[in-house]
Parts: C-alpha cells; sequence; structure tokens
C-alpha cells in the first residue's frame, strides 16, 4: 500500500514539473514544385553541407561523412547540426545544443515524369525563444520563414540547372 501511494504521488510530481515549461511546437512548412524529375533533382542538392552556398556562408562537415547518420556539419562557424535521419529522398538534421530543440527535414517527391515537389520544415520550441510572447513567437516564426523561403528558391534554382 506504501508503496502505491510513494508511486501515485511522483507521478503527480512529475506532472507538475512537466507543467512547468509546456512546449510550443512550432511547425515551418515550406514547400516548392520543381521543374525537373525527383531522380534529376536530387542529386543535385542532396549534399549536407550544399547548404553553405544557399546562404552564402560556410558550411563543413566536422564529424562523419555527407550524408552518413551521425554526420555533424558546422554552418558560419557557430552552428552545429546532427544528421538523424536519411532516406533516398530526405534528410533529417537536430541542432543538439539547441535550447528550442530545433529540427529541420528536407525532402523531395515525385509529382511526375517531369516535375517534382521540395519540401523544407522545420520544427522547433518556441517557448523556448528568449521572448515569448506571442507577438515575438508570431515575429520569429515570419523571419524564419522568410529566411528558408529564399534558401528552398536557392535549392529549386539548383535542382532545375542543366
Amino acid at each position: 500500500m506504501h508503496l502505491k501511494l510513494a508511486a501515485a504521488a511522483l507521478g503527480a510530481i512529475t506532472l507538475t514539473a512537466g507543467v512547468a515549461h509546456a512546449a510550443d511546437f512550432v511547425t515551418v512548412p515550406l514547400s516548392v514544385t520543381v521543374n525537373a524529375p525527383a531522380d534529376k533533382a536530387w542529386p543535385k542538392i542532396n549534399g549536407y553541407c550544399q547548404i553553405g552556398a544557399w546562404f552564402k556562408t560556410t558550411c563543413e562537415i566536422t564529424s562523419g561523412k555527407d550524408r552518413e547518420m551521425g554526420a555533424i556539419r558546422l554552418i558560419a562557424g557557430r552552428v552545429t547540426e546532427l544528421l538523424v535521419a536519411n532516406t533516398a529522398w530526405s534528410y533529417t538534421y537536430s541542432q543538439p545544443k539547441s535550447p528550442i530543440d530545433y529540427h529541420g527535414t528536407v525532402e523531395i517527391q515525385p509529382i511526375d515524369k517531369k516535375t517534382s515537389k521540395l519540401l523544407y520544415t522545420l520544427v522547433y520550441d518556441a517557448d523556448a525563444l528568449p521572448k515569448h510572447e506571442p507577438e515575438d513567437k508570431a515575429k520569429d516564426k515570419e523571419n524564419r520563414t522568410k529566411q528558408f523561403t529564399v534558401l528552398i528558391n536557392a535549392m529549386k534554382a539548383a535542382a532545375e540547372a542543366k
């Protein structure tokens, strides 16, 4: 009986602690139609460090190999990202030291023999941002959307290049 009460009390404490920081995960889904078939477009844009060229900054693989699970890239000498998932036509990375639990996925999907859809999806915890009032969260999402819209359009141009 005492064991059951102790377990119930521990469960209540755990639930209360979890409420102290309720996550507000935000998703920024971006997509663009690529005027090239997926099997031709993807090899032009699937390099893990190509993001450096699209953001006009540096990127280096500091651990592992390009597109290898667990590979680490360093963007602009300050942003560390870990490759956490990898398929034939997608990859997902995380920022392991990010307080906002930041993740991104790049994926291409075939539409037909001549076109494909490029998707870039960001996910992060807006409650962990330095400023987390609703208007601050909305502005942050707007800024990320603008920044990654530029990126996905650069990827589209590269995927369509002859």
